[in-house]
Parts: structure tokens; C-alpha cells; sequence
């Protein structure tokens, strides 16, 4: 795990004449990626013996070692408890992921709906990673 300062890639941003959150450039992007049934099998919680052994998925190590390596940033972020942390850090860097954090505590249940200031994309993974590609859907918005 690289969790070295990020701050580097952040450019200041203005609104109003006051400072605001700092952004990425254009084109890098902050990925935030689950771990159970999306590089690796299904594992819950309840069953934290498996974590240790499970296998990743071949083609998750290799597009997110890609995006990694090409400047994006890496976030793991996973329903795993903070008593999981040691044993879910041992196997990213033990199959030779390369991240810069992992948080965990994500709420279980799927059915997400992020709300943010920033602009937010998601991608549902359905089996299979690969370069991402556009397309056009019909998304929840709040009203103008």
C-alpha cells in the first residue's frame, strides 16, 4: 500500500473568491473500489477465515494495477470491519495490488446512492473488468 501524500496531484480551486476543496486534474480519476465480489469472491463478514485465502480475480489485478500506473488513485473501500483491516491489507499487497488507501466500514446492503459536491460516476461490476467505456443511461438527479 502506497498511502504516501496525495496532495500533490490536487490543484487549488476557486469559487466566489474563496478557496474550496482542491480537485484532480482532468483526466486522473479517484477510484473507489469494493473488495468482496468485485476482485474477489463474495466473502461476508461473518466468515473472515476465508479473506485470507481466497484468490483475486486476474483480470481486477490487472486493470486496477493499469489505472494505478497510470496516475489514478486507488481507494479500497470495502464492508469489512476495522478488525479486518490487517488480514484484507496482508492479501492486496500478498497478490500484488497497488493502492494508496483502504477504508473500511462501507454500509452493507448495495442499494447505494452517493450524494456529493463533486461529480460522481459509478460503475456496477458485472463479472468482468476492463477499460471503461461510454455509455448513456438515465441516472436519479435532484431537480434544478
Amino acid at each position: 500500500m502506497n498511502i504516501g501524500n496525495l496532495d500533490h496531484k490536487l490543484n487549488q480551486k476557486m469559487e466566489a473568491g474563496e478557496l474550496v476543496s482542491p480537485v484532480l486534474p482532468n483526466g486522473l480519476k479517484n477510484y473507489l473500489i469494493d473488495i468482496d465480489g468485485t476482485i474477489t469472491d463474495d466473502i461476508p463478514n461473518e466468515e473472515p477465515e476465508r479473506m485470507a485465502t481466497c484468490k483475486p480475480f486476474p483480470d481486477a489485478l490487472k486493470t486496477l494495477n493499469k489505472w494505478y500506473d497510470e496516475g489514478h488513485v486507488i481507494c479500497f473501500f470495502t464492508s469489512r470491519t476495522e478488525e479486518h483491516r490487517e488480514v484484507t491489507t496482508v492479501w492486496l499487497n500478498r497478490h500484488g495490488f497497488k493502492f494508496h488507501s483502504l477504508l473500511m466500514g462501507k454500509p452493507r446492503g448495495g442499494n447505494y446512492h452517493w450524494v456529493d459536491n463533486h461529480l460522481v460516476k459509478a460503475t456496477r461490476y458485472n463479472g468482468k473488468f476492463t477499460d471503461l467505456v461510454d455509455k448513456e443511461v438515465t441516472i436519479q438527479v435532484f431537480k434544478d
